[in-house]
């Protein structure tokens, strides 16, 4: 598999050369700057490009787009939907006229991924992200003042939440929102009270059944292109797997995910499997979901997460958590000599390590939560040893 690493552009505290040094060779990156509905230009993508491959000492390449972001809109399903799919699908042309294969998106309304704390700590003295029932609870109920939000969350998740709020200071309570919007690393914008409450607003009348049209239609419209151009397309999945602050969740289990791969059935319409993602779901397997969707994986993020009873989970080591990591790299390696031997021009995975502890020094870079540079080496170390065990004992291509 294709060892990578996300870099936030040259303004990340984790450099090119840490990701080279790290062992990864593909770099996953965005063009943040740009606002969700507008076109990246070819110009645009080029300069990125050359940052990445500059220097051919390090031989990186940029392998895979994360994230190629869905307007708002889209999702709703309201404005100016053709410029919007108009931008998108130019987007698309010009990635692929730049030699890059592989988009990752994500259809989440309002914010990406989410977590409570952003330095929780671990033994040793190190830290990671973590998702607290009763703190989410306590944001949502106590801060947003969201209506009828106490009847998502059961009796003592509530009395904790209220607990929390009664002896919070104002920094507590700056401290939560600005965790809980961290989860848009590479966002155009982030919210405060009032603007999320706007955000919330626009989506009252979208149900899960019109989110899945809208996600439906959106293939509809893209994929023809991306087809005709090369690009495959790796929708990432809702992170956690479950409705936040009453906005509707579609990409959270193996229906979910059965229902989109048929929506447009072919090999351009595929998924981006995320251990961590789907792993905080009680029931999702990821074993299971890795090997059932095998031929529709475009890109992998590898991390895990260890559940708690009330809905909490923290991020756990790479092979530590609940996720069998080494049975999902096992199933990859399969796939990826099934495409091999198929002639697959893009048979290799691109992965990456996903959200690494801070761990060393990582706390004096200040970089983007969850992408460290010494808890992400870690994590892909470990799984490229995984890797290569399983590789070597099966006679299977790396």
């Amino acid at each position: 598999m294709k060892q990578s690493w996300r870099w936030f552009g040259p303004d990340d505290a984790v450099t090119l050369q840490h990701a080279r040094q790290a062992g990864a060779t593909g770099i996953v990156t965005a063009l943040h700057q740009i606002p969700p509905g507008q076109i990246w230009s070819v110009q645009a993508i080029e300069e990125r490009k050359q940052l990445i491959e500059r220097d051919s000492a390090l031989g990186l390449q940029w392998n895979v787009v994360e994230s190629l972001p869905v307007a708002e809109s889209i999702k709703i399903g309201e404005g100016k939907l053709t410029e919007l799919f108009d931008a998108y699908r130019d987007s698309l042309r010009n990635l692929a006229a730049c030699g890059i294969k592989v988009v990752c998106y994500n259809f989440m309304p309002v914010l990406d991924w989410t977590r409570t704390a952003l330095e929780a700590p671990l033994p040793g003295g190190g830290t990671c992200l973590r998702f607290d029932a009763a703190d989410f609870a306590a944001f949502d109920c106590c801060m947003l003042k969201r209506p009828d939000a106490e009847l998502d969350y059961s009796p003592d998740v509530l009395r904790r939440a209220w607990a929390w709020y009664a002896s919070a200071s104002q920094s507590d309570l700056d401290q939560l929102l600005s965790n809980v919007m961290a989860g848009l690393p590479g966002a155009f914008e982030r919210y405060d009270l009032p603007g999320l409450r706007r955000m919330l607003a626009r989506y009252t009348s979208v149900s899960p059944q019109s989110l899945r049209e809208n996600l439906a239609r959106f293939l509809d419209e893209v994929c023809p292109v991306a087809e005709e151009v090369g690009i495959r397309m790796a929708i990432h999945p809702d992170d956690p797997p479950r409705s936040l602050l009453g906005l509707p969740r579609i990409v959270s289990s193996e229906a979910d995910l059965a229902f989109i791969t048929s929506s447009y059935d072919a090999l351009v319409n595929g998924i981006t499997l995320c251990t961590g993602s789907l792993g905080a779901g009680v029931d999702n397997n990821l074993p299971a979901l890795a090997k059932t969707f095998a031929g529709r994986i475009h890109f992998v993020h590898l991390r895990n997460v260890t559940k708690e009873p009330d809905g909490s989970f923290f991020e756990a080591e790479h092979l530590g958590g609940d996720v069998d990591m080494v049975a999902v790299v096992a199933i990859l390696l399969g796939e990826q000599k099934r495409r091999k031997d198929a002639g697959d021009p893009l048979w290799r995975i691109p992965f990456r390590p996903d959200h690494g502890h801070n761990l060393i020094d990582d706390a004096k870079r200040r970089g983007h939560p969850g992408y460290s540079a010494v808890g992400r080496l870690k994590g892909l170390a470990e799984i490229r040893g995984v890797m290569r065990a399983i590789a070597a004992i099966e006679n299977l291509p790396i």
